[in-house]
């Protein structure tokens, strides 16, 4: 039995698909609302909360694999309640800023929990994906209504990653040999331009999505409100403001272990486009 957790995220819901379509099974997918979860037939769909590890036991009852996103719960008493329940084996999503920004406290957390994973007993697979290409949503208010997408590093390149590479890298280490014990760095297979994000989607849309250069501080003042001083701070030294050659790097990861070339962005953003459109 394997149970995706966060079983409608980004990255969650395109791994279930994925497994269904290839027919792996038993398979179970968690999310706090079964009722609204959009899953396909077939998959058992339970109720469950990350943040409430008690809520877990019946979801974990007969799991063997566990697909665990960080940062979405109690992750340490998570991970204590699938060893207790006799998982065998977590693929675990981290972030390249463990090696990258190990500073930074998201980084450290992150880090925390990979270290609690490899010392519980159960076989570990870590994911450490970049940037993802559908942080680009954030932007989607302004594309839609017109107005203009404001950057603080707008020629700063990062090799973002598609969602569904990483759900594709997490399908092969749940149902394939080789992948336990590794860490896998995953990119996508070019860096890419805020700047040219905004451009990309616009092409896709077929219609003019303006963008204008912010600086740090007045990009620092409109993201703090909402995500905090010290995360706002953290967020544009990722987006620019603290790069380095680990955070630039392309790897090989996705197609190396899938056998396909990573998805574009501009794949991303052809898959995405009713988002940004009025």
């Amino acid at each position: 039995m394997i149970l995706v957790t966060g079983a409608t995220g980004n990255i969650g819901r395109p791994l279930v698909r994925q497994l269904h379509a290839a027919g792996v099974g038993p398979l179970r997918a968690l999310t706090r609302d079964p009722a609204r979860g959009g899953l396909p037939d077939g998959v058992a769909v339970v109720g469950g909360d990350l943040a409430r590890p008690d809520s877990l036991k019946s979801a974990l009852a007969g799991v063997r694999s566990l697909f665990l996103p960080s940062g979405l719960g109690a992750d340490a008493e998570v991970l204590a309640a699938a060893r207790d329940a006799g998982v065998e084996h977590v693929v675990l999503v981290s972030s390249i800023t463990v090696e990258t920004h190990p500073h930074l406290p998201q980084a450290a957390a992150n880090a925390a929990v990979e270290r609690a994973l490899r010392e519980s007993g159960m076989a570990w697979t870590v994911l450490r994906p970049t940037q993802f290409a559908s942080n680009a949503l954030w932007w989607a208010e302004a594309i839609r209504a017109g107005g203009a997408v404001r950057l603080p590093y707008p020629e700063v390149g990062l090799p973002a990653v598609h969602p569904a590479d990483i759900a594709a890298v997490a399908g092969a280490a749940l149902t394939e040999p080789g992948h336990r014990g590794r860490t896998h760095a995953l990119t996508g297979p070019a860096r890419v331009t805020a700047r040219e994000q905004v451009e990309t989607i616009a092409d896709v849309l077929g219609r003019e999505a303006r963008w204008e250069a912010v600086t740090r501080e007045t990009a620092h003042a409109e993201l703090a409100p909402f995500l905090g001083a010290g995360v706002a701070d953290a967020v544009l030294d990722l987006m620019g403001g603290d790069v380095n050659d680990a955070l630039l790097a392309v790897h090989d990861t996705v197609p190396r272990v899938t056998g396909k070339p990573g998805r574009t962005f501009r794949q991303w953003a052809e898959e995405n486009a009713t988002a940004f459109a009025p």
